[in-house]
């Protein structure tokens, strides 16, 4: 008698349940296509659209990317375990990130760290039961001259006191920054992107000949 092998750590899916990417988002993801040379050079695009739309890129999501790309679901999985940014499971509507680079600790990202899991009663990598929250720290977060710093969402909190931490969290506005975003990703061009004029190799050695 064989025995057959069950592996438990990989997700289980369903294959015959209905798809969970919308027509709107395959088409912002193949809209992004004509910028590169290659399909798979529009996976990270595409991970950020699904995250965007979902909240997060779930496995199902990741096989029907790799659909989208024409590429193996692995290639998918593999960029997109390498990147803290994705979450693969659902994520509060805020993500509250704490720098831990050596600039960071040394002016006391520990106790920065520390209030925010005592305010939210959440450890990394946890969410709030309410679902507004979500915790990570990050090696960097390239503002060491105003350290210790934290992101939420997309906007940088410098020379943050452990004391400040409740007042921050409780403003509804944290996550707000104060320009626009850029429409480079938000309206991807529709046509292929235009090349530099650097001239080719062969134009380089010609000159170089002549």
């Amino acid at each position: 008698m064989a025995w057959q092998a069950v592996d438990r750590a990989s997700p289980v899916i369903d294959e015959k349940a209905p798809a969970i990417l919308s027509d709107a988002v395959r088409d912002k993801i193949r809209s992004f296509l004509p910028r590169y040379e290659t399909r798979r050079a529009a996976l990270l695009p595409a991970l950020h659209i699904v995250q965007d739309a979902l909240g997060h890129v779930s496995p199902r999501a990741m096989v029907e990317i790799a659909e989208v790309l024409e590429i193996p679901p692995s290639q998918v999985m593999d960029t997109m375990s390498f990147y803290t940014h994705f979450w693969d499971h659902p994520k509060g509507r805020k993500v509250v990130v704490v720098c831990r680079s050596l600039s960071c600790q040394v002016m006391g990202s520990d106790a920065l760290l520390q209030a925010v899991k005592s305010e939210l009663g959440i450890d990394e990598h946890g969410t709030t039961k309410d679902g507004q929250y979500s915790l990570l720290t990050e090696e960097c977060l390239a503002a060491c001259d105003h350290a210790p710093c934290m992101l939420i969402n997309e906007k940088m909190h410098k020379c943050v006191k452990p004391e400040q931490v409740g007042k921050i969290l409780k403003d509804a506005r944290n996550d707000q920054i104060a320009y626009p975003r850029s429409d480079l990703f938000d309206k991807p061009a529709e046509g292929p992107v235009a090349t530099t004029d650097l001239p080719r190799t062969s134009d380089v050695r010609e000159m170089k000949e002549s």
